[in-house]
């Protein structure tokens, strides 16, 4: 089903199936990203800190927000472009073997004169845990047909 600018409303919820943050996940993140922190990959490190052991990379979670999402898109807009983040704050720590699903409501839309989208719409997102904790919170826009 396609949605363009014109067909959204403000309050379309999307919810997500979850999915669980694995040890790969994180090791292959910080290979990709170069980010070696040992609060993400040494359990002798995190075990005398609040944490107690090794937890996920914010950027981390953002990404698997997103992808979430995407894998929702047949329950979304036609995307152009993902246009920015606002307000993103990683409220809680997730730890390896922590199972996230993703929400987010339409706030906001703002036609614009664009040469490829008619507009941009406002989602406020949220990453919760398998307990219903928000480990990350944000509002993501994005550019749509």
């Amino acid at each position: 089903m396609s949605l363009r600018f014109e067909d959204l409303e403000v309050g379309h919820e999307v919810i997500t199936h979850s999915r669980t943050i694995t040890e790969a996940d994180v090791r292959n993140f910080a290979g990709v990203s170069g980010d070696f922190n040992p609060l993400h990959l040494s359990e002798e490190h995190t075990a005398d800190t609040d944490f107690g052991e090794p937890i996920a990379h914010g950027a981390l979670l953002f990404a698997v927000t997103s992808g979430l999402l995407w894998q929702y898109r047949h329950e979304r807009p036609d995307v152009v472009a993902f246009y920015g983040v606002d307000s993103l704050r990683f409220t809680r720590p997730v730890t390896m073997g922590t199972s996230v699903h993703a929400e987010s409501t339409l706030v906001e839309k703002t036609a614009k004169d664009h040469p490829v989208g008619n507009g941009v719409v406002r989602y406020e997102t949220r990453l919760l845990t398998d307990d219903d904790e928000v480990a990350l919170s944000c509002e993501m826009l994005t550019l749509v047909e």
